[in-house]
């Protein structure tokens, strides 16, 4: 790319990294990590290291693909470019039937959670899916039919989404009151947590899911060689270190035990100690607005995928599927492929929330999961590449860690859950080996 187009410097790189890592998993999954590590505060932040490690690496090992093709699509692009065609028609494929419909599912779900806490509804799971169906397909009808509107949205939230995690974690710091006293019992006792605390590691890769986007910028980026793995390390770090404030905010207002028994509701119990009555409300709020943000981002790539994918021919029926209305610039039947996958796993996550068969985790955590494993496909073209081999060493490293942690957390389902993902991925494969 000519220099006269690579018009981002080493601060815009990082502060752009670090609005596209910093998501909503901190605000519904820092209870969950502190839950599979026993309620033991130094070993959940031993956890949030451990994630922040297999970002950091991850992220600079793919910067070496992105820095030798020219072509756009991050990921995607790089399985086109570096593997084959077909391997990046199946992990198209898993992208558009898995892992974008089941993240955004849950997310919406989460939202669905704040919405009953906020106005005082029934906090139940049917009630919550519901909320959640409705502003899926808000977000579904907003992105589409306007894409300003869904723009702005998406910098309002990402405001938002700051105001809470660093004003926890400013206070935390000066907060000398006695934690509230509480009756919970641990999860799991400190002296049985032996190695079930791997379980807490997709819950963090969930928290920082959305790195892959950022090795998408470094064609724009200022002498990128230099820069991008500069910036690739400092802002998952600078990351961490609004989640750990975050974190630690919170057990330092609260204590852990605390947070165990209010689960998702403990920011809200932490806005009424703060700001009395009504803080409770402002907080949750701030948080609900940055939930579906995140929701409104993951939608844009949700619509996106299949038209994508269509002009490539990566799908049955491409030709329809690419063909783009001129109002709204976006395919039609796309679209509709789109929202009903994402209506499909909404009843997948309502069966497996209301059955119990992920032992507090989330389909979405799943499809994370498998997106690690086929990372390690590129980390090997790296290591095949490259004359330092450390690093896509460690890349590879920190997916094997996220990959055990996930089969630690529930090792009756997740692998069941795993192999489908699977049969989507080599479906593509095949389909694209076909056509």
């Amino acid at each position: 790319m000519d220099s006269e187009n690579k018009h981002y410097g080493l601060g815009t790189a990082i502060s752009m990294i670090v609005g596209i890592l910093v998501g909503s998993g901190i605000f519904f999954k820092a209870d969950d990590i502190l839950g599979f590590t026993g309620g033991n505060v130094g070993l959940s932040v031993l956890v949030f290291g451990i994630g922040a490690f297999c970002v950091i690496f991850g992220n600079i090992t793919l910067s070496q693909l992105a820095a030798r093709t020219d072509r756009r699509g991050g990921v995607l692009a790089y399985f086109e470019e570096f593997i084959s065609d077909k391997a990046a028609a199946g992990f198209g494929w898993f992208q558009i039937f898995a892992y974008y419909p089941s993240i955004s599912v849950v997310v919406s779900w989460v939202a669905g959670i704040y919405t009953t806490m906020l106005f005082g509804l029934p906090n139940n799971l049917e009630l919550q899916t519901l909320i959640a169906l409705g502003y899926l397909i808000f977000f579904f009808a907003l992105n589409y039919f306007s894409l300003k509107m869904g723009g702005r949205f998406q910098n309002i939230s990402t405001i938002m989404k700051l105001i809470p995690l660093i004003g926890i974690g400013l206070v935390g710091v000066f907060w000398k009151a006695p934690v509230p006293v509480t009756s919970e019992t641990l999860i799991v006792p400190l002296d049985q947590v032996g190695w079930g605390w791997l379980a807490a590691l997709p819950a963090t890769a969930f928290s920082f899911d959305g790195w892959v986007v950022a090795t998408s910028i470094t064609h724009e980026v200022k002498d990128a060689k230099r820069n991008m793995p500069i910036a690739l390390t400092v802002g998952p770090l600078i990351v961490l270190g609004v989640y750990l404030a975050y974190f630690l905010g919170m057990v330092a207002i609260v204590g852990p035990e605390y947070i165990l028994q209010h689960r998702d509701n403990t920011i809200y119990e932490i806005g009424q100690i703060l700001f009395g009555e009504q803080g409770g409300t402002l907080i949750l709020s701030f948080i609900l607005i940055a939930v579906l943000g995140v929701v409104n981002g993951l939608v844009l790539g949700v619509l996106r995928m299949p038209q994508s994918m269509a002009t490539k021919g990566m799908l049955p029926k491409s030709d329809k599927i690419k063909v783009i209305n001129d109002k709204t610039q976006l395919s039609p039947s796309a679209a509709v492929l789109s929202i009903s996958i994402s209506v499909g796993w909404m009843v997948i996550h309502y069966l497996t929330q209301k059955l119990g068969v992920l032992s507090g985790g989330d389909v979405s955590e799943i499809a994370i999961v498998f997106s690690y494993i086929t990372y390690i496909w590129l980390y090997m073209k790296v290591f095949q590449l490259s004359k330092n081999k450390i690093i896509p060493l460690l890349g590879i490293l920190g997916s094997i860690i996220i990959v055990t942690g996930g089969v630690v957390s529930n090792p009756t389902f997740v692998p069941l859950f795993l192999i489908a993902c699977s049969i989507i991925f080599y479906s593509g494969y095949t389909y694209m080996k076909k056509a």
